[in-house]
């Protein structure tokens, strides 16, 4: 089984260390489920954007590109070739503004591209069908999030992105407050991770 983990956090994925001011419980949650997968003997790519130095904004040349069905350049061609061979595909952020970051949208705004990786006639994908899973951190309580602002990134990615284009299998694995947690607490919620 082949997995590609789409992992967005300036400190990048390797900040998975307990270092004042370069750490990230999603580097380490990234880390772990990494190591699990590993396990699994599933075969792991990891695209890390911040690392990948991914330019996520669209220029007026991407966009010609884009909407003839062209890749946009070579590292987006790459990323699009391992998404057409993925079995599985993780995407891991942390939840800003009740979304995902800039890095994660222009991700799926140049990658995810109509006459690639999806047919723009009929919407279908062009993947095969893949499990898809989010990981995500907030700092906002998950009831706040769900009931008072109605859960915005279910609406954008679940049904803005992947069932508009027949994507069917995903999971969302939201951990919220996690900074307000003990160490030991922290801890115990990686070792015992399951994606």
């Amino acid at each position: 089984m082949k997995t590609v983990i789409v992992f967005d956090h300036p400190y990048t994925s390797t900040a998975s260390e307990n270092i004042s001011h370069n750490r990230s419980f999603l580097a380490a949650v990234c880390k772990q489920v990494i190591k699990q997968l590993e396990s699994d003997q599933q075969q792991v790519n990891l695209i890390d954007l911040h690392a990948d130095h991914f330019n996520p904004v669209m220029s007026a040349e991407d966009l010609s590109n884009w909407r003839c069905g062209k890749p946009i350049n070579k590292q987006i061609a790459e990323y699009q070739k391992l998404l057409l061979d993925a079995d599985q595909i993780i995407f891991m952020f942390p939840i800003w503004w009740e979304v995902m970051p800039a890095m994660t949208k222009g991700f799926l705004d140049k990658v995810y591209a109509k006459g690639i990786l999806y047919k723009s006639e009929n919407m279908h994908t062009n993947l095969k069908q893949p499990k898809i899973k989010i990981i995500t951190t907030m700092s906002t309580p998950k009831l706040i999030y769900r009931i008072i602002l109605g859960t915005p990134l279910a609406k954008a990615l679940f049904r803005g992105t992947f069932l508009k284009t027949r994507l069917y299998h995903f999971k969302w694995i939201n951990l919220a407050n996690v900074e307000k947690l003990s160490l030991e607490k922290r801890q115990n919620l990686l070792k015992n991770f399951k994606v």
